[in-house]
């Protein structure tokens, strides 16, 4: 089977540090689908704003080395039990292949590299190749009440973020909320605890400094990245 990217994601993070670990968890995280342009056909996307939600079939392209353990560690389980690679979400994987539900905003019909997808809730990081587009439909795609393993008897502790003011007002507000919203899931690789370790995590355009001592996140500093 021979595949091509269809489009490409836009998104706030330039690197994977930081990116939530799944679609969903940081509801008003904005990202486009911008289609390469041999398959900007409006025909293409006909009746897809009917719909709330998307998949997005995309390519791990951040993860250089080739999977070759049958077992990884999931976040989730704080980094230090394994489970098998198929009964996880790992990017680590024999195919780096990702698959993601998101909330369909808006279309833009007539933008100049248009059509384009304008999504919340997005995992992705910026420039990542998309490889399909579905629907999501709640008849078959929604099982409320199914199993989710490992994850039912593992809470996700979420962390209080103190952003100063005068460091929030480099960002728009809905900016800042989402920024905020991805901090409370604790960007920090899951096995690093240490309260004087600073971080540095790239979020539309800027580096957002931070420190987690506990359970807090405090930001201490926003710059300008530099190309």
């Amino acid at each position: 089977m021979n595949i091509q990217p269809i489009a490409t994601f836009r998104s706030p993070f330039s690197s994977k540090f930081g990116i939530p670990k799944q679609s969903g968890l940081v509801t008003d995280l904005p990202g486009k689908v911008v289609f390469l342009p041999q398959f900007r056909n409006p025909d293409a996307l006909r009746g897809i704003e009917e719909f709330d939600y998307i998949w997005l079939i995309w390519e791990f392209s951040a993860n250089p080395h080739q999977a070759k353990s049958p077992v990884v560690r999931p976040p989730r389980l704080g980094g230090n039990q394994s489970v098998g690679v198929f009964a996880s979400r790992s990017p680590f994987r024999p195919n780096p292949i990702g698959l993601s539900a998101v909330r369909l905003a808006s279309v833009e019909w007539d933008a100049p590299s248009g059509p384009v997808l304008h999504v919340l809730g997005a995992d992705l990081m910026d420039g990542t190749p998309i490889y399909d587009i579905k629907p999501y439909v709640t008849y078959a795609d929604a099982h409320p009440e199914a199993k989710s393993g490992f994850v039912d008897n593992n809470e996700w502790k979420t962390l209080e973020v103190d952003f100063p003011q005068p460091l929030r007002k480099q960002f728009t507000p809905a900016q800042s909320e989402a920024l905020i919203q991805v901090l409370r899931l604790d960007p920090r690789p899951q096995y690093q605890n240490n309260p004087q370790k600073v971080y540095g995590m790239p979020f539309e355009g800027r580096d957002v400094h931070f420190r987690v001592e506990e359970g807090v996140l405090y930001v201490i500093g926003v710059d300008k990245l530099t190309s």
